[in-house]
């Protein structure tokens, strides 16, 4: 009788095994950079977007994170061989290798989160930076009592010179006189993984009177964010919503929300309505905006809140147009 269980056992275990091998039939991935998933900016916001896909669907998926830039060829391969239907890469840095991957795996679908890569079966999802950052700028500028504020970003390339920029554009539509002083910090994809280095900036600039500072350098960020409360300064957070990390003392954040465009991602390929195309994501689309909430509610008066907003609706509506650093290389404002 034991042997005979024991067999029926093993049946409706080989059994469960084959049904739950079948439940899933599409299988979508995410590779985070070198900051990783739970940087509390860019990389966490994808992450977050993929964690609301598996839960509204019921849906797992694979991820992987790169320790070296060698090693993003390899971990798609990976991905790719490991029956993906559909791998995310989070980062301008993956262009060429996805270029590369995509060549070798024509059946996988492949989204790039902030680049345009080039294959039949890549989509490149792109967002208007610029317009979030015009609406955290004129926070700045309406907060700030010295008149200068700050922007440190993280890899010296024109996608987060256009972040500095749109900020300029923002602080100056305020006041004209403001000064915006910027750093940079380097020019790898370290440049985004550095809070030493962050912190060190933010204080240079605290010395040369900028009370509000916005970061846009992904985990060198929290250096800035930490700096700005230990010197009773303001800052600004960037990609997801940073408010409640320092409450009292993060005036706001640009959030780019990485976590849309995974989920539609995912989404899009689960149905069949994945396109290989570029997608743009502005504030229309809801790929951009500024972040209120109960954290940073006292920071924001209402006359602040009322001028953002309509701000807000007129770039919308094209009334207002905000320059991309990207489409010439240089910015309107300094």
């Amino acid at each position: 009788m034991k042997i005979e269980l024991k067999r029926v056992s093993l049946a409706v275990a080989a059994a469960l095994l084959a049904s739950s091998s079948f439940a899933q039939s599409f299988t979508p991935a995410v590779i985070y950079d070198q900051a990783g998933k739970f940087d509390k900016s860019f990389n966490e916001a994808a992450y977050n977007g993929a964690e609301r896909f598996k839960k509204d669907f019921h849906v797992d998926y694979h991820d992987a994170q790169i320790s070296s830039d060698a090693q993003k060829e390899q971990l798609l391969r990976n991905l790719a061989r490991n029956h993906s239907d559909l791998i995310v890469a989070v980062g301008f840095s993956y262009t060429q290798a996805v270029e590369t991957v995509a060549k070798e795996f024509p059946k996988v679908k492949f989204t790039i989160i902030d680049s345009v890569a080039k294959g039949p079966n890549v989509q490149s999802i792109l967002f208007r930076e610029q317009e979030g950052s015009f609406l955290v700028g004129m926070a700045a500028a309406m907060k700030s009592k010295s008149g200068t504020v700050g922007f440190i970003g993280g890899m010296d390339v024109p996608l987060i010179r256009a972040f500095g920029c749109g900020y300029v554009q923002g602080v100056k539509y305020i006041n004209k006189n403001d000064q915006v002083i910027q750093n940079m910090t380097g020019s790898t994809p370290a440049a985004f993984n550095d809070p030493a280095r962050g912190t060190e900036l933010a204080k240079s600039q605290f010395d040369r009177g900028v009370d509000v500072v916005f970061s846009a350098a992904g985990g060198t960020g929290m250096g800035v964010l930490q700096a700005a409360k230990g010197a009773k300064k303001y800052s600004i957070g960037v990609d997801s919503n940073q408010n409640y990390l320092f409450p009292g003392s993060v005036l706001t954040s640009m959030v780019k929300r990485v976590d849309n465009a995974v989920y539609q991602a995912f989404k899009s390929a689960k149905n069949g309505t994945w396109k290989p195309d570029v997608e743009v994501m502005g504030l229309k689309d809801n790929g951009v905006d500024w972040a209120l909430d109960a954290n940073n509610r006292k920071l924001i008066t209402p006359d602040m809140e009322k001028r953002i907003n309509l701000a807000r609706q007129e770039i919308i509506s094209g009334k207002i147009k905000v320059v991309d650093y990207r489409s010439n290389n240089s910015c309107p404002v300094q």
